[in-house]
């Protein structure tokens, strides 16, 4: 009998052990994403790292501000593994929280531009989007304006419609400005441009987009993937706004156009750090830069892959090298620029 109660012990322990180790094999095969990336195309992206790698995408989705907080207030025992943002302005103030570990991969490093990824691999960019000037073809002559700059130029009095100052795309912009003219000359062509408003700031880009169309504004702030997504639509009125507006690439005698990314970095305390890196080295890789371009009309950071046909409709562009890390060490001074100026 006593026997008999060993070996049955012994058995349930041994069982014991290998559903523990199932169990932690399975919880092994996932990476938490912490995004704030809202896209539903992007299903296709995780699904496909999952086909090719068994590893399963968990994600938490919110702005990416509160992202930060929420991995500040979780700590050390944060099951977040990666955290992504669409703005390289949030990924820095992510990394200046101190939860973005540095990491090194030739894969990264070798695709991705050093303009678009944190100098020391706290953060990499995976894909990029233009800040473009919108026209109204009836009422704007595209040689007149040919740079950020040029907005503030009293010939567009009244002209002008664009998104709010505290809106992470305009900030970044204002940010790259005083990178290259220092924030005194920032704020005088952010003053300028707010006394061309042709109303206060409201709505998104693709707002900013539809008022040009319809004669409300000459001119607007937008990014290339709004300017993208209109292009492609089926809709009669999203192919009479295409019809009514044309579009710039600012800088292109110059420095380059604005641009700002999607990017990604691994936490610190991330638990299960081998998967993330996987994760990052799939975002590079050919298939998921494809993902980008074609699932939300973002231009891929690896040369050579673009095939979406709205995007290569636009044309090609030269784009600022400055390193896109600027964005968010000039983003204090820049919301103060546009509090000075008087940007609603």
């Amino acid at each position: 009998m006593f026997f008999g109660k060993l070996l049955s012990a012994s058995l349930a322990i041994v069982m014991a052990l290998q559903v523990s180790a199932v169990v932690a094999q399975d919880e092994a095969q996932v990476v938490n994403l912490y995004t704030s990336r809202h896209y539903q195309t992007d299903e296709a992206l995780y699904s496909n790292f999952t086909e090719l790698t068994g590893i399963t995408v968990n994600r938490i989705e919110a702005g990416g501000d509160a992202l930060i907080e929420r991995i500040k207030n979780e700590g050390i025992n944060s099951p977040a593994d990666i955290y992504m943002s669409v703005d390289a302005g949030t990924m820095w103030r992510a990394q200046q929280a101190g939860f973005l570990a540095p990491s090194s991969s030739e894969i990264l490093e070798s695709r991705i531009p050093q303009n678009l990824r944190h100098p020391d691999g706290n953060w990499y960019g995976f894909s990029t989007r233009a800040r473009l000037i919108i026209y109204n073809k009836e009422l704007i002559n595209p040689e007149d304006i040919t740079s950020y700059e040029d907005l503030a130029n009293p010939k567009w009095h009244g002209l002008i419609c664009i998104r709010s100052s505290s809106n992470m795309y305009n900030l970044s912009l204002l940010a790259s400005l005083i990178e290259h003219h220092g924030a005194a000359e920032a704020e005088a062509w952010a003053k300028g441009v707010v006394h061309h408003f042709a109303r206060d700031p409201q709505g998104g880009d693709t707002d900013q987009i539809r008022a040009v169309a319809s004669g409300e504004c000459g001119l607007a702030v937008a990014n290339s993937y709004y300017y993208a997504r209109l292009m492609r639509s089926n809709m009669d009125g999203d192919k009479a706004v295409v019809a009514a507006t044309g579009i710039i690439f600012p800088n292109q005698d110059g420095r380059g156009t604005h641009v700002n990314i999607s990017g990604a970095g691994i936490v610190n305390s991330a638990p299960h750090p081998e998967n993330a890196m996987k994760f990052l080295e799939y975002l590079a890789s050919d298939s998921a830069q494809k993902y980008f371009a074609e699932g939300n009309n973002e231009y891929p950071v690896v040369e050579g892959l673009l095939e979406n046909e709205a995007l290569l409709e636009m044309g090609e562009f030269n784009m600022d090298t400055v390193n896109v890390s600027v964005f968010g060490r000039n983003q204090a001074e820049a919301q103060r620029v546009f509090d000075r100026a008087g940007w609603k």
